[in-house]
């Protein structure tokens, strides 16, 4: 399966610093081209959320380029993929909350990690960063993470109020700030011509699903450049409605 990837990300219209971290990493092997794209959203504060997230990308590009190959070479199970890149987030929640503790500062980063081999994905999850796979419609693969997901879960929110709630952005658990991480995975069959759309919380908060769709995949397939002009205008439409945050995502077509 060949990928085309494109990547946009913005720090917004009120934020100093964009806390944002993106990870993305193609190799030729014998499976074909294998692809990781990640979205890190940092959290702490000016510089603080920029490091835990940046901290997270380096962590991915380790386990990538040491721990995937080895895998591979021993044809290992989607259980064996799981188990290593577990631990990856692990050994990566106790260094940032090392760091923290010593420089006496809180700070963290959501995940929304894509792998892509053969004709398969898998997905990691942290937070409430997004993992979107878009056929006939935006499928949202991914679950927040949240205080409002888990209220809706329960039968105690709707999905209109826990839009217009003020604690829509309470995470359950993230990557530095959390004595322990329990990561959401997923995978799944790669339907051809699909795309995934990776996201962080401030691509998503302003636009909807359908306006998502309607703009990244209606026309189909088309290159990188059209893929990245795509992003630029859903960003700036989430600037003009007000959105905050730092928007960052990643788009990336299967053929």
């Amino acid at each position: 399966m060949n990928v085309t990837i494109a990547v946009h990300t913005d720090i917004g219209i009120k934020k100093e610093t964009n806390q944002d971290s993106l990870f993305v990493k193609t190799a030729k092997t014998a499976y074909g081209t294998v692809a990781m794209l990640a979205v890190c959203d940092g959290m702490g504060g000016l510089s603080k959320g920029e490091l835990a997230s940046a901290t997270l990308v380096r962590s991915l590009d380790r386990w990538f380029m040491h721990a995937l190959p080895a895998l591979l070479y021993q044809n290992g199970s989607a259980e064996q993929l799981q188990e290593s890149f577990g631990r990856c987030i692990e050994e990566t929640n106790a260094a940032i909350a090392d760091y923290g503790r010593v420089h006496h500062m809180e700070l963290g980063t959501t995940l929304a990690a894509l792998l892509l081999i053969g004709s398969r994905y898998y997905i990691a999850n942290v937070g409430d960063s997004r993992v979107y796979l878009l056929t006939d419609k935006a499928w949202q693969i991914t679950k927040d993470q949240t205080f409002v997901q888990r209220e809706m879960d329960a039968g105690r929110m709707t999905a209109h109020e826990a839009k217009e709630d003020a604690r829509r952005n309470m995470l359950l658990q993230c990557i530095g700030a959390s004595q322990t991480v329990l990561p959401d995975f997923y995978s799944g069959e790669t339907p051809a011509g699909a795309q995934f759309l990776l996201c962080s919380d401030g691509f998503r908060h302003q636009i909807s699903e359908e306006e998502i769709y309607a703009v990244l995949h209606a026309d189909g397939a088309c290159g990188r450049s059209e893929m990245e002009e795509k992003l630029v205008h859903l960003t700036e439409v989430n600037k003009q409605r007000q959105e905050v945050d730092n928007i960052s995502s990643i788009l990336v077509q299967c053929d």
